[in-house]
């Protein structure tokens, strides 16, 4: 079970990172230690060139990362990104984007995760991103 529950983590999100709602991005499903959220495609998310911006792609592979490692600690506001990777793969079609997180360590005052971001409409991985989150003490 995870330590937080999927409304909640989402109600957290919306509530603390207006880039959320900016991004149209929405939890699916949480597990502990895993994390799924699409981000609905808008014409807006797109770059010049025809492709979805990079920013909107890195902002949902963090928000998704932030649910893997809530969903193993519970809701903790102080857990924060210390290290963030992310390799673009091809050109995602203008369609949803789904992130699949999942935790590779989890640690005292650590946690690494790793995210696939896959284009809805061909099940294609459009980026890979890693990154490690800073667990405050006493929690």
């Amino acid at each position: 079970m995870p330590r937080i529950d999927l409304s909640e983590f989402q109600a957290l999100i919306e509530e603390g990172l207006p880039l959320v709602e900016t991004f149209r991005i929405r939890t699916e499903a949480l597990g502990k230690g895993t994390c799924r959220m699409r981000m609905v495609y808008s014409p807006e998310l797109v770059r010049p060139g025809g492709t979805i911006a990079g920013p909107a792609l890195m902002a949902l592979a963090d928000a998704c990362m932030y649910g893997v490692v809530l969903s193993q600690i519970g809701k903790v506001a102080l857990a924060v990104t210390t290290n963030f990777n992310i390799n673009f793969l091809r050109k995602p079609a203008n369609t949803d984007v789904i992130a699949e997180g999942r935790t590779i360590k989890l640690g005292k005052r650590l946690a690494v995760s790793e995210v696939s971001l896959i284009s809805d409409e061909d099940g294609e991985l459009v980026a890979h991103a890693t990154g490690t989150y800073s667990i405050p003490p006493n929690i």
